[in-house]
């Protein structure tokens, strides 16, 4: 058996480059172990619009049927229609074939079983990772059944429930598909809900190779030409997505876009105004504005690790109504607990139904809380980093250590965390005075320099 590497099983998924770490072998394997593990009857097996997903797809499809396990293909597709195909029909579980917003060379296996419940690290990985590594193989008697669907109009249906009243006002925006799957969707969402929506169009035909560089919103240099576009055409707003439309990114009239943290904030209220008393979900990386928006709507806070898996486990658990992350991840209870691309959209519109503009709703926000922005530092030195910025601010008026290590003090919090997909550490930093957080930001930057180049 060819040399596997046992790092593409990681925390929330399997990832590696196509084809020298993740290959159809690895991929025939990988959905005979899950076979193995959770015993299906009926998977979904779909794939993103990288060049690599068709041929990966169909290896897996064979480890499937191999083992008599039936296959209903959906074929190219976003991350969330996966999650919305297994969780709405009451599939067994599925698999996409996608590597998120990593660059074109990469490719991968998202995993989950019935009702979309994430298979992960702490929840089904290891055990399919040791499997694969065994060489093991299953041939069943039965091979299993192959049938294609089409989801895409009912997963449309399904985002359009989310639209709870009508739209008067006509937008003109902006939306970056990305070369994913967004384009494609959004139009039928227009089509189907009869959306007041004039759209100019970013990179909507699907392309694999991802022409103008890694399809990732959170990159500051690969917002510019949305950024600049809305400026152009005059847009009320854009929205942007990742490589496999799982993620959105909001942009306001003057083409500035508006983080993560704050659109958290803004869903938030959204929700606890629609459903007084309910709870939602924060990771630990920022923090003060999310607290602040959800007490002074009398909802309940729940703070736990980012990452689907552990993010879609705790709200579940919480019955949150809604959780979202600083990278453009945002749950819904009522989307089987989990992310989806779309569902932010329908929201945001209504919103602006009872506002002029799109920074009314961010204004107050972004004026109060100062933030860093997420800076990603690479290194293979992560525990040491933690241990040695643990020691320097030992301090703190209040220290967490739920996602890598956060500190708070009277004027200024940080998080650092190690990233659970790539060779980075991550640092957020946010106060209510601008000042201290570029003052800090640079004091913590420099200290994981010096261990980095150990001096």
């Amino acid at each position: 058996m060819p040399t596997i590497d046992p790092a593409i099983f990681r925390a929330y998924d399997v990832r590696g480059i196509y084809p020298d770490t993740i290959n159809e072998d690895i991929a025939y394997r990988v959905a005979q172990a899950y076979a193995a593990y959770i015993h299906p009857v009926d998977v979904v097996v779909g794939h993103d619009v990288r060049i690599s997903g068709p041929s990966l797809a169909e290896a897996a499809i064979r480890g499937f049927v191999d083992a008599g396990v039936n296959v209903i293909n959906i074929g190219q597709i976003s991350t969330d229609m996966m999650y919305f195909t297994v969780a709405h029909y009451g599939y067994d579980g599925g698999i996409a074939i996608s590597a998120s917003h990593n660059p074109r060379e990469y490719n991968g296996v998202k995993m989950v079983r019935t009702g979309a419940i994430p298979i992960a690290g702490d929840s089904g990985i290891p055990q399919i990772r040791d499997w694969v590594l065994s060489g093991q193989k299953i041939v069943s008697e039965r091979k299993g059944t192959i049938v294609e669907k089409d989801i895409l109009d009912d997963y449309c249906h399904k985002v359009l429930s989310f639209l709870k009243i009508p739209l008067t006002k006509h937008y003109k925006i902006v939306a970056n598909a990305n070369f994913g799957m967004s384009g494609l969707a959004l139009q039928r969402l227009i089509h189907l809900g009869n959306l007041p929506l004039e759209v100019v169009e970013l990179n909507f035909t699907p392309d694999g190779t991802f022409p103008k560089g890694r399809p990732d919103p959170m990159i500051p240099e690969l917002r510019v030409e949305t950024e600049e576009k809305i400026r152009e055409v005059g847009a009320d707003f854009a929205i942007a997505w990742d490589g496999d439309a799982d993620r959105s990114f909001f942009y306001n009239q003057h083409g500035e876009s508006l983080d993560g943290y704050f659109t958290t904030c803004v869903l938030a209220k959204y929700f606890l105004q629609l459903f007084p008393g309910s709870t939602i979900y924060s990771d630990p990386r920022l923090i003060w504005a999310v607290k602040d928006t959800v007490a002074s709507l009398g909802g309940k806070l729940v703070i736990d690790k980012a990452g689907h898996s552990f993010i879609k486990e705790t709200m579940r658990r919480e019955n949150a109504i809604f959780g979202g992350e600083i990278t453009g991840h945002y749950y819904f209870r009522d989307y089987f607990f989990a992310d989806n691309g779309m569902v932010a959209l329908i929201i945001m519109l209504q919103l602006l139904e009872k506002c002029s503009h799109i920074s009314d709703l961010y204004d107050q926000l972004v004026s109060k809380y100062f933030i860093s922005g997420e800076r990603d530092i690479e290194t293979t030195k992560a525990d040491e980093i933690l241990q040695v910025v643990k020691e320097k601010y030992f301090d703190g008026s209040t220290f967490t250590d739920i996602d890598g290590i956060s500190f708070e003090y009277p004027l200024w919090r940080f998080n650092l965390r190690a990233s659970n997909t790539e060779p980075l550490i991550r640092l957020n930093v946010e106060s209510l005075q601008k000042s201290i957080v570029d003052q800090k930001t640079v004091e913590i930057l420099s200290l994981i320099d010096r261990v980095i180049k150990g001096s």
